[in-house]
């Protein structure tokens, strides 16, 4: 899929949630203009690997959301899939946090006191592939642990982004990740490996994306 048909399903799709988005001729889709700025391009995978969706959204000047999705299979089709993934883990959790349009069914908000501040953190679903069973399999102390490893950090007053991954192998090597605003972060990794992770289905990868901002008063 190329970039005129990346930027009219991406606006089409934030249609569908009334925000309208103003595209520029590189293929970035505005807000009124400014920031934040949405972007989408695919990228085919090589002698049958998976292509890569990459979604980047600039929230100033210095600050920019980084994230990929795969699709498998070649053109549209491994395209769409990862689109789609993009869709239900990602897009609700930008769309509340960037663009204040908030889907009660898709995401949630709580509210965590970290440092002096009370912080809105935007929660998507934790994503499972490779199973036929949901979220409800991934256990309630994955987010509480990763709450915990927050709260330790020294958290600069502006918004943050956090990507969670833990890869369940048949062969016994599970893997644990935590991205912190795009960047690998140790103490949210040993959080998440400080989980009991379900054992079956033998072989499984749960994605989790996240936001957080400070709360107004």
């Amino acid at each position: 899929m190329d970039s005129a048909a990346l930027q009219k399903y991406l606006l089409q799709l934030f249609e569908r949630h009334d925000v309208e988005l103003e595209p520029d001729e590189d293929g970035w889709l505005l807000t009124d203009g400014d920031f934040p700025a949405v972007n989408a391009s695919w990228h085919e995978g090589l002698a049958g690997e998976p292509g890569r969706l990459d979604i980047d959204v600039v929230l100033s000047e210095d600050r920019r959301i980084e994230e990929s999705f795969a699709g498998t299979g070649g053109g549209e089709a491994g395209c769409r899939e990862a689109l789609e993934a993009f869709t239900s883990d990602a897009f609700h959790v930008l769309l509340a946090a960037c663009w204040y349009v908030t889907d009660d069914r898709r995401m949630k908000i709580v509210a965590w006191d970290i440092g002096v501040r009370t912080w809105d953190v935007f929660i998507g679903p934790f994503a499972v592939r490779g199973t036929d069973i949901g979220d409800s399999m991934i256990p309630g102390s994955a987010l509480s642990a990763i709450e915990a490893a927050l709260k330790r950090e020294a958290l600069t007053p502006h918004m943050h982004w956090l990507r969670l991954a833990h890869r369940h192998a048949a062969d016994g090597e599970n893997r644990c990740e935590a991205l912190l605003d795009n960047e690998p972060w140790t103490a949210g990794t040993l959080a998440l490996n400080s989980v009991a992770w379900p054992s079956s289905p033998p072989s499984y990868i749960a994605r989790c994306f996240m936001m957080l901002d400070v709360r107004d008063y």
